[in-house]
């Protein structure tokens, strides 16, 4: 016959193996969190030529933007055209010479409704250069948002040109433009790092693979402090929330998140003149 004490060791070795099994599926659900938002831009890293990026980045005089006063030399690293992918878009490199006073205002048309956002350039001049390029090269016009995460953060991520607004393409999250750029004005002193109503950079998760792809805090999101944030919402966070609300399609169920069930479809982006 079983003792009593005996019974108490069985059930507490019970406990302690189901303790265990959650605390492992809770690391696992982190882990899986933290890789969403780079695993989109990680194949484009990968296919557009991992030798030329991790040389290149590996040389600081290439990579480090120079400030002076009202103005920072940025450097936009360009990718060799035998290494592009047909998801990587020639848009041609910003100017080097950026200032760095000012705010803009980041006004993005859907077929939803605007959504817009205030860009502080001396946080980030480089970035904020980056984006105003390619809005002035209709870079972003009839992309969808082609990820929402709606377990662990709260994240909807766009700018990815092969995100056609003509369908949904297996391509969706591997695009980007014809070069790279430094990520700026990192959140390592903020907790959460990036909470509701910020607009920040998605990247490879390799320093220097920023491109074009953003994503939109819909909710307080404890990623790491590796991302760029570019500014503030300031209109239509309700038609993120409305958007998150319908869910996503699970595509990318192993990462995170997947194709927003509500189509949010880019009609328009622009960047304004730099004021003040």
């Amino acid at each position: 016959m079983t003792s009593t004490s005996e019974r108490q060791r069985a059930a507490a070795r019970a406990r302690l193996e189901k303790e265990m099994a959650e605390r492992t599926a809770r690391a696992r659900r982190r882990r899986q969190t933290q890789a969403i938002v780079g695993a989109s831009a990680a194949l484009l890293l990968v296919v557009a030529g991992t030798v030329w990026l991790v040389s290149s980045l590996g040389d600081d005089s290439a990579t480090d933007s120079t400030t002076t006063a009202g103005a920072t030399e940025c450097v936009f690293t360009e990718i060799p055209a035998d290494q592009r992918t047909p998801q990587i878009k020639d848009v041609g490199l910003p100017s080097a010479q950026q200032p760095n006073t000012g705010t803009q205002t980041l006004t993005i048309d859907t077929n939803l409704g605007p959504i817009t956002a205030k860009v502080d350039r001396s946080e980030t001049p480089c970035t904020s250069a980056s984006f105003t390029h390619l809005a002035e090269q209709n870079f972003f016009d009839n992309t969808k948002c082609h990820r929402l995460v709606t377990e662990g953060i709260k994240v909807l991520q766009c700018g990815d040109p092969s995100a056609t607004g003509d369908g949904w393409r297996e391509t969706d999250g591997t695009g980007g433009p014809s070069y790279g750029l430094v990520e700026e004005n990192l959140p390592t002193d903020k907790r959460p790092p990036y909470p509701e109503g910020v607009i920040a950079m998605a990247n490879s998760g390799a320093p220097g693979s920023t491109g074009s792809q953003f994503f939109i805090v819909y909710g307080d999101s404890p990623l790491d402090p590796n991302y760029t944030v570019l500014g503030t919402i300031t209109g239509g966070m309700d038609i993120v929330k409305e958007v998150a609300a319908a869910g996503d399609d699970a595509a990318y169920a192993q990462m995170g998140g997947g194709h927003p069930k509500k189509e949010v479809t880019i009609t328009d982006l622009t960047m304004s003149a730099p004021q003040g």
